[in-house]
């Protein structure tokens, strides 16, 4: 496996990452420097209405994460309609924040479900105005390929309702969507612990993005750093290529008692 081939790519840039952090609800900014550190993330994300973009370049958040090979994906958490989605993108890009934005609409105040109608609504306003656009979206197949048909760069369905910890409720769905795409899926929302990240990989999306099951964490470096090594085994455990799953037990070794397997052209020229 050569290390190009392992490269996640969005937006025109290879990425060396395929954890993405989220910045809130850290305990203090030095823990959540730390963790960015023990990830290895380069994209991080930030909800826009956190930042003063008046003075981008000052703003404490934004302090914390500079001098750093990062890519910003700021959010538009807080929004309840395509058009203040839309609005919210654009102020973070005139403040130099790039052209990078995950549309993040919610639908119910207590759910934080995504709203499907106003999430494709605002994906194909800011495809069109040249935003790398990575919307969030429940785990609804048809739902994915319209974001993708609209012109998202990539499609990223919750594993479970944001902030849960439940993990992957639906992974038929999830690996359907992965399936379908012609785009890089990224399960953002409802993992829990390195567990569900790896279980995410090896359904084959191409990546996740973890906020609250780090920062809420009793070590949120650790965890980190543990997410890190989830998403990484996930990743080459699905490259793999697991053995099927077999309804009755299976010996390891041969009827003769071998303990390799013998090329198929080889036990054919047995006598």
């Amino acid at each position: 496996m050569n290390a190009a081939s392992s490269r996640l790519e969005i937006g025109g840039i290879a990425l060396r990452s395929r954890l993405f952090l989220g910045t809130g609800r850290y305990p203090s900014p030095a823990v959540m420097r730390e963790a960015l550190e023990a990830s290895g993330a380069q994209v991080v994300t930030f909800a826009v209405r956190r930042v003063d973009l008046d003075v981008a370049e000052d703003d404490p958040l934004l302090r914390q994460t500079g001098g750093k090979d990062l890519v910003y994906l700021p959010n538009t958490s807080g929004a309840s309609t395509a058009d203040e989605a839309v609005r919210i993108a654009r102020l973070a890009r005139e403040a130099g924040l790039g052209n990078w934005v995950k549309v993040e609409i919610s639908g119910h105040p207590r759910l934080l479900l995504p709203d499907p109608a106003e999430t494709l609504k605002a994906t194909e306003r800011l495809a069109r105005e040249g935003f790398t656009v990575l919307p969030y979206t429940s785990d609804d197949p048809m739902q994915a390929l319209r974001l993708e048909e609209a012109g998202a760069a990539a499609v990223m369905p919750g594993g479970s309702p944001i902030g849960t910890g439940l993990g992957i409720l639906n992974p038929y769905h999830l690996g359907w969507i992965v399936e379908n795409a012609g785009v890089p899926v990224i399960v953002d929302a409802g993992l829990g612990s390195a567990a569900d990240a790896a279980t995410a990989m090896e359904l084959g999306a191409d990546g996740i993005l973890v906020n609250t099951p780090v920062a809420k964490a009793r070590d949120p470096v650790a965890m980190a750093a543990a997410m890190r090594l989830g998403v990484e085994a996930g990743w080459l455990s699905r490259q793999a290529g697991r053995i099927p799953r077999r309804a009755y037990a299976s010996a390891s070794s041969d009827e003769a008692g071998a303990w390799f397997a013998e090329p198929t052209a080889a036990r054919g020229m047995r006598p």
